[in-house]
């Protein structure tokens, strides 16, 4: 081969390396850094330790190269030795040669310990700057997430479920620590040991470097385009787990439902077709990334081979000593793990990048229900409706329409209806829930608009229909409506709920664990919990929305007459389907199908002989029935 023909055959190989690398490089770029790209911030906030991580990286690999070239010196010397021991067989400084030569094998095998020594400490500081690093970033994007889920609409909650809400903040960010950590720190060794390696190679002879490098375009090129499988497969891969982690979130919570219709083997089929689902594309995957290593196995030994071949015939020449073949051998087996980590980092980084295009997806919705001037004052409680209407954004669904009515600031309000009339739809509109879709709330004669979120809702407590109790005592429970609340207070609003005398024949009372979704309390008592939550606050509106469903008609009574103390000079609106629950009401409202049907007192109301008068008539003869 002539020497400008191996030139050429050098140039073009380098070129076609450095070609598809930047290939990947622009893919990686296009598909995966668009979605990764939100990341740079946190890269940015933690840059020391990124600079440091790349430093003792760029050190240790000093000190994992070092040891090569001691080899050659060392193997070229016990070369010589061996030949200057059969020289001196027999002369009276032949055991001086061999001490001499134990002596400097002796000290370059301790010069190899203390650089793989020094490498390990380096290593160890690697370790502890960029995964440190990526443990903050993860521990920073999960508040992040979790923040934002707190910041977005109860419309968001309709839409999205709590599995797949999990999964994100769990598994999708598990995954993108994976790049932040590992594949970060093992393309910063690649880059820098490779380019390491190489520059070494090519100064030390540059036939050997040529055919060393030769197989490793192939390999780019085969990552190349694996990498788009890769990406198909882990996207549809945390769908899987995504749906996996819903189903059984949903299981269970709803284990009660599940024992009750005794579906427990119905229960557990499912699980296992949607766990299948998952293997399967686990299974996928693996295969997928199984075809790297045999691959790079193959072509790093490829390349061990040319080298001994190719050295061998340099050495044949006189060009070079069997020392630097042992060197290359070596820089050869330390390109396996730099270039077995290229399709390890490659499929992090598209994991990654598939699990951050979730996450983005949560990160980039708006909270529409934003304040106009953030206004924060006392209110006194005037509440207004005018000609309003909703309509639900996530269903399409017309809970109201032309909604008009006033309730004077300490006024009792009770709004009843048949299922499915938007009762409980006004009772997400007062604490701004929702958004009305057209028409005007005013609290005070002010826009809701305009207050302060934050500040317009810690003056409203809301018992809503669908109860929930937090997988904690009964007294941390309470207090959740008013952390700082006294003794007094606690047991006060525990009486007022009429919960004081179940609490107190309670073992631990009011340090009883209720469990999730309060599953050890009666529906009764989960309400009762929740009444005693809500009027804690001492709230300047009280909105009970259908919380007296799951009580009998005597608790009922009792509940109510402590309301009467609790409700007087107090906005209080009073939701229910029994005409038995709105005694104490100043105003009644009657809905139909999202239309205002009737307004007025009790009396005014049984004398315009309408749906009032029909609910109240038919609640009587039941009870009378129930009491007969």
């Amino acid at each position: 081969m002539t020497t400008d023909v191996k030139n050429y055959l050098k140039t073009a190989l380098l070129g076609s390396f450095f070609y598809v690398n930047y290939k990947i490089k622009l893919s990686l770029q296009m598909d995966s850094l668009n979605s990764l790209r939100y990341l740079n911030k946190f890269l940015y906030q933690y840059r020391s330790y990124l600079l440091w991580g790349t430093v003792f990286t760029i050190i240790s690999n000093v000190f994992s190269i070092a040891p090569a070239p001691i080899v050659r010196y060392a193997f070229d010397l016990i070369e010589e030795a061996v030949d200057l021991h059969y020289l001196y067989k027999g002369y009276q400084n032949h055991d001086n040669i061999y001490a001499l030569f134990a002596q400097i094998t002796l000290f370059y095998g301790a010069l190899i310990v203390a650089m793989a020594l020094l490498r390990g400490v380096f290593l160890f500081m690697v370790r502890q700057t960029i995964i440190v690093m990526s443990r903050l970033i993860e521990y920073d994007l999960k508040n992040t997430i979790y923040a934002q889920y707190q910041n977005l609409p109860l419309s968001f909650y309709r839409r999205n479920n709590t599995g797949d809400l999990m999964a994100r903040i769990s598994e999708d960010v598990g995954q993108v620590r994976m790049y932040l950590g590992p594949a970060i720190m093992y393309s910063i060794n690649l880059v820098t040991l490779s380019v390491m390696i190489i520059a070494f190679m090519f100064m030390i002879d540059t036939t050997l470097a040529f055919y060393t490098i030769l197989p490793l375009p192939f390999l780019s090129i085969s990552i190349y385009y694996v990498s788009n499988w890769i990406n198909k497969q882990s996207t549809e891969l945390q769908k899987q787990l995504s749906g996996l982690s819903t189903y059984t979130q949903e299981a269970f919570s709803g284990v009660r439902v599940v024992k009750a219709f005794s579906r427990e083997d119905d229960s557990i089929r499912r699980f296992a077709e949607t766990s299948e689902k998952y293997r399967k594309h686990a299974i996928r995957l693996s295969y997928i990334e199984a075809l790297f290593y045999p691959l790079i196995i193959l072509l790093v030994g490829l390349s061990s081979t040319l080298i001994i071949y190719i050295g061998g015939i340099e050495v044949m020449k006189g060009k070079i000593t069997n020392g630097v073949i042992a060197e290359f051998v070596i820089y050869s087996n330390m390109l396996v793990w730099p270039v077995t980590a290229i399709g390890w980092v490659m499929s992090l980084a598209q994991r990654a990048a598939a699990s951050q295009t979730r996450i983005n997806e949560f990160l980039e919705v708006k909270n529409e229900i934003v304040s106009t001037k953030n206004t924060e004052r006392e209110i006194v409680g005037k509440i207004a409706f005018h000609d309003v209407a909703l309509t639900y954004p996530d269903t399409g669904v017309q809970a109201l329409q032309n909604i008009s009515f006033e309730v004077q600031a300490g006024e009792t309000l009770a709004i009843l209806g048949t299922t499915g009339s938007g009762k409980s739809t006004i009772a997400n509109l007062i604490p701004r829930m929702y958004d009305v879709t057209a028409g005007k709330i005013l609290i005070d004669d002010i826009p809701i608009e305009e207050y302060a979120i934050g500040s317009l809702r810690s003056q409203i407590s809301v018992v809503p229909q669908d109860v929930f109790l937090f997988s904690e005592s009964i007294r941390n429970n309470i207090k959740f409506g008013l952390e700082d609340c006294t003794e007094e207070q606690l047991i006060q609003a525990v009486k007022d709920a009429d919960l004081y005398h179940n609490v107190m024949d309670f073992p631990e009372k009011l340090e009883t664990l209720i469990g999730e979704r309060g599953i050890t309390l009666s529906g009764g008592q989960k309400q009762r919990a929740s009444i005693a939550r809500a009027i804690i606050r001492n709230p300047k509106i009280l909105i009970l929305d259908d919380s007296l469903s799951a009580v009998d008609t005597k608790t009922e009574h009792a509940i109510l007459n402590n309301l009467e103390r609790i409700m007087h000079n107090r906005t209080s609106i009073i939701i229910s389907h029994r005409v038995s629950s709105v005694k104490l009401a100043n105003k009644i409202l009657v809905l139909d199908e999202g239309h205002l049907v009737e307004q007025g007192t009790h009396e005014s109301l049984m004398q315009n002989n309408g749906l009032y008068k029909e609910l109240y008539e038919k609640q009587l003869q039941t009870e009378g029935e129930e009491v007969g």
